[in-house]
């Protein structure tokens, strides 16, 4: 059995009016509906196409580049956004990355030290979400064995599929709510995770 540091293990679950506090500036407008579609294999296309121009103007900048999230998934249903974690050094440093991203078209959209420093940006066509994270942040961590769990498990693949449904349904009228109303089947997909 796996043995991970209680950082990774414990998963952090943030509250509306943290997210709140959080934003920069206007929300997106992707918050404003929930739309899950099936899974499509230009997904992985586009992050490839979007790893090539993070590494173009950040360099040696990246400690890591990876896709998740359910797009990262073959064969989940998912929003039609691609998540990407990046891992830099300190993502309080902004001056050292924040102006190369602004220049590809990047927006700030959440400032969240407290969440392990992190920060999100959002690409101009609003479908891609760039998580920064600085070196030794857990979340990452968790994200690729999701990601790696959900792609090695049809059953829990098919689970969380038919919960994101229905929560894209069940939230409609409130959809800011959905990504925290998935919380209680990811926790219990970690917990078989950590469990394995």
């Amino acid at each position: 059995m796996a043995e991970y540091p209680q950082d990774v293990v414990q998963r952090f679950h943030g509250t509306p009016e943290q997210v709140d506090a959080g934003l920069v500036g206007e929300p997106p407008r992707t918050w404003e509906s929930v739309v899950i579609e099936e899974y499509d294999g230009s997904w992985a296309q586009r992050f490839v196409a979007v790893r090539s121009s993070l590494t173009e103007v950040l360099g040696d900048l990246i400690i890591s580049l990876e896709h998740v999230g359910s797009t990262a998934v073959p064969g989940l249903a998912a929003k039609p956004v691609i998540d990407i974690d990046l891992v830099i050094e300190d993502t309080a440093e902004e001056p050292s990355y924040l102006p190369a991203l602004e220049r590809l078209g990047f927006r700030l959209v959440l400032r969240e030290p407290w969440w392990h420093g992190h920060r999100m940006l959002l690409s101009p066509a609003e479908d891609v979400n760039l998580h920064v994270w600085p070196q030794g942040a857990p979340e990452p961590v968790r994200h690729r064995l999701f990601r790696d769990w959900l792609r090695a498990h049809p059953h829990d693949r098919e689970r969380y599929a038919a919960t994101k449904r229905r929560l894209a349904r069940d939230t409609a009228h409130r959809p800011r709510d959905y990504s925290l109303a998935k919380n209680d089947v990811i926790d219990e997909i970690y917990a078989r995770i950590f469990a394995a």
